[in-house]
């Protein structure tokens, strides 16, 4: 074991990314990148990371920030939840750790949204401490080079892979840079797909690879089916304002804003039905954004809708907004979209514009 994490940290040292986070080990910086980088590329998360730095360089100031402000911080990111339990975490260190991150395994691992994967990362990472971990990036890594067949999410499979995790950041003597080491490998290197195998450092100690079944590791998850989704998004003016609302708490992208919308069957075509009280301006949407979150397929078109009655009462509590204040609130992605490619005209005006049909895709 100790032979491989030294081979794996030599490759390490010769072909690390400059990336932002690796240039400290304060722990809530770490902890910022990891929660960050869960479920989103490291080319999303640079400029993100630097914003977030600069605006909450600390502890104490993220823990007052306004839920808002936070929000809006992370705009774009993605799977909103991530960023609540960040912001109670950040709120319970101030409370129970006097301010400052705690340092034992236990108590990173108890707070809010932060799982062994995570807890393992900051404690090696920022303290040095021989804490394992295991990303999707490090699960696929040890299935090829230890040949661990069978299911990642299942118990035993799981087991086999923290505990050959464990063994190897012990045997490093040098816990962050091997647990870096590890998932840059997977990152560069040990690709899901087309992985670089003449390339990669172990490759004669990868059971995979010298039975040439690299394809075959980790075993595949069984597919989710599909779901396909269409919204209806109806943007309202009254001169230059905007009428948009804010989804409730508890529900996907709680907190955020979005223009007032319906979600229809995908097959209709009675839509000035489906959308009353609202009247749909024109017959054909002047922006169309396609995205997902998790198994949905989502459709969003955007219409120029008017409102013939009380906005709070037909629109579910929504409000009016001027482009200046609409500027600062965070939007859900596909409602982002929709906000900066709203028709070019002045906003009084009533004709679509040149932006008229265009399609665009994002994934929240």
């Amino acid at each position: 074991m100790r032979r491989l994490a030294r081979k794996w940290m030599r490759w390490f040292d010769q072909n690390a990314r400059d990336l932002p986070w690796r240039r400290t080990h304060d722990p809530y910086a770490v902890w910022i990148s990891e929660i960050m980088l869960q479920q989103t590329q490291v080319k999303t998360v640079i400029p993100y990371y630097q914003r977030w730095m600069r605006e909450l360089p600390t502890i104490a100031q993220f823990a007052r920030a306004r839920p808002e402000r936070v929000l809006k911080l992370w705009e774009g990111l993605g799977y909103y939840r991530r960023v609540r339990l960040a912001q109670a975490a950040a709120r319970l260190i101030i409370k129970q750790h006097a301010g400052r991150f705690p340092e034992a395994f236990d108590e990173v691992l108890a707070l809010p949204g932060v799982g062994r994967y995570t807890a393992g990362a900051i404690c090696s990472i920022a303290f040095d401490q021989p804490a394992p971990i295991l990303d999707g990036n490090v699960i696929r890594v040890f299935s090829r080079l230890l040949g661990i067949a069978g299911d990642p999410r299942s118990k035993a499979v799981k087991t086999k892979l923290w505990r050959a995790a464990e063994a190897l950041v012990i045997a490093s003597g040098d816990p962050a840079r091997l647990n870096q080491a590890m998932m840059e490998l997977g990152a560069l290197i040990c690709l899901p797909r087309q992985p670089r195998c003449p390339a990669c450092p172990l490759r004669r100690d990868c059971l995979a690879w010298r039975r040439q079944r690299v394809e075959e590791f980790p075993t595949p998850a069984r597919r989710v089916a599909v779901t396909q989704r269409r919204i209806i998004a109806l943007v309202v003016r009254d001169g230059a304002r905007l009428l948009v609302r804010r989804r409730p708490a508890g529900v996907v992208n709680g907190g955020l804003w979005e223009f007032p919308n319906v979600e229809v069957d995908v097959n209709s075509t009675n839509l000035r039905r489906l959308v009353a009280p609202f009247q749909l301006v024109d017959r054909a949407p002047f922006f169309r954004v396609r995205h997902s979150i998790t198994r949905y397929r989502i459709l969003l078109e955007a219409y120029r809708a008017g409102l013939p009655v009380c906005p709070a009462s037909a629109a579910g509590g929504a409000t009016w907004k001027t482009p200046a204040q609409l500027k600062n609130l965070p939007f859900t992605s596909a409602h982002r979209k929709v906000l900066r490619n709203l028709p070019s005209h002045p906003l009084t005006s009533l004709s679509v514009g040149r932006d008229s049909g265009r399609s665009h895709h994002i994934a929240d």
